[in-house]
């Protein structure tokens, strides 16, 4: 007798994870995900998240998925950007320096130097533009209420083998969205996680975003308004596990932001944030066979550093036509 269960099993329920659910759910597919954290636990749920590549290889592939996914954002952005959470916001990254501006500027069509009165004290060069802007909370929200009404679903459980849940599921074939913890999972070593702390704030009124580039010398700054809240950050840490925020660390993003921008002097602290950024020298996108004990075959769609979601329809569309290939 047939085992009853999903067609396609996915580990992980962050934005990877959620995205490729939807898009083989929607094309018809049985599908659930199985993870020890819900959609609003994860990682993905702390990013800020500013469209642009950040912690994540370069070259062709990154800029086709980078690609795909600037698409989906713009379309996500119209009239029912309200429940998407996503919209298209202006702002500026800012240097100590004289930086080169980025080749992805050009995919968002158009940017400007930033002027000397537009640039906070210490900085001396930056660029003006307008990209996606995605408040997680609610995307995350959109996406699994989307995964549900294709027919997917959400099983909470902790995955100490991909073959042996896939089997267990009685999936044919299991797509491995964990992230950092891939490392254990896929038994890779290549996956490095990267800390991130996260301050949220009551926002004083601010509409546009700023993010300041980490360097050898300078600190990762970041601010990132939604609504009547404001995402400061950041720090990124590799190699730490910790998901305890630390208080230092916290008060050094207040500190930083503030010298940004002074309105955000004494702003009412909400919440505490800590995610693990799933750094690795490239992408992991690809099928291995199914192994000799004739566990289902898996797809691996994980390494994506701080560019998870910016990379998600790109690199998610891509692992569901694997997955789909081997359901035949």
């Amino acid at each position: 007798m047939p085992v009853s269960g999903p067609e396609v099993l996915i580990v992980g329920a962050g934005v990877s994870g959620l995205t490729t659910a939807v898009c083989l759910a929607e094309a018809g597919h049985g599908v659930e995900i199985r993870a020890d954290r819900l959609p609003a636990d994860t990682t993905s749920a702390v990013a800020g998240a500013l469209w642009g590549p950040h912690l994540v290889e370069t070259g062709e592939r990154a800029v086709r998925w980078c690609s795909a996914t600037l698409a989906a954002f713009r379309e996500l952005a119209g009239p029912a950007s309200g429940t998407t959470g996503v919209r298209i916001a202006e702002g500026a990254q800012i240097f100590h320096g004289p930086p080169d501006p980025p080749d992805w500027l050009a995919e968002l069509g158009g940017y400007r130097p930033c002027r000397p009165d537009e640039l906070p004290p210490g900085f001396g060069s930056g660029w003006r533009y307008a990209a996606p802007l995605i408040h997680m909370p609610t995307y995350l929200g959109y996406l699994q209420a989307r995964l549900g009404r294709a027919g997917g679903r959400i099983r909470m459980a902790t995955v100490a083998s991909l073959a042996g849940a896939g089997h267990e599921a009685g999936a044919r074939v299991v797509v491995n969205c964990s992230g950092a913890h891939a490392r254990q999972l896929a038994g890779d070593p290549a996956v490095t996680p990267v800390r991130g702390q996260t301050v949220v704030t009551a926002n004083p009124g601010l509409t546009e975003f700023v993010v300041a580039p980490g360097s050898e010398s300078t600190r990762l700054a970041y601010l990132f308004p939604h609504g009547a809240e404001i995402i400061l950050g950041g720090s990124e840490a590799a190699g730490d596990w910790n998901l305890e925020p630390i208080p230092a660390v916290a008060g050094q993003i207040l500190r930083d932001c503030a010298a940004i921008e002074p309105r955000l002097t004494g702003a009412r602290v909400l919440a505490h944030r800590v995610g693990l950024r799933p750094a690795r020298p490239t992408v992991r996108l690809e099928a291995e066979p199914a192994g000799p004990g004739g566990g289902p075959p898996i797809v691996h769609n994980y390494g994506h550093g701080g560019a998870g979601v910016s990379l998600s329809w790109g690199c998610a569309r891509e692992a569901a036509a694997l997955a789909a290939e081997r359901l035949g």
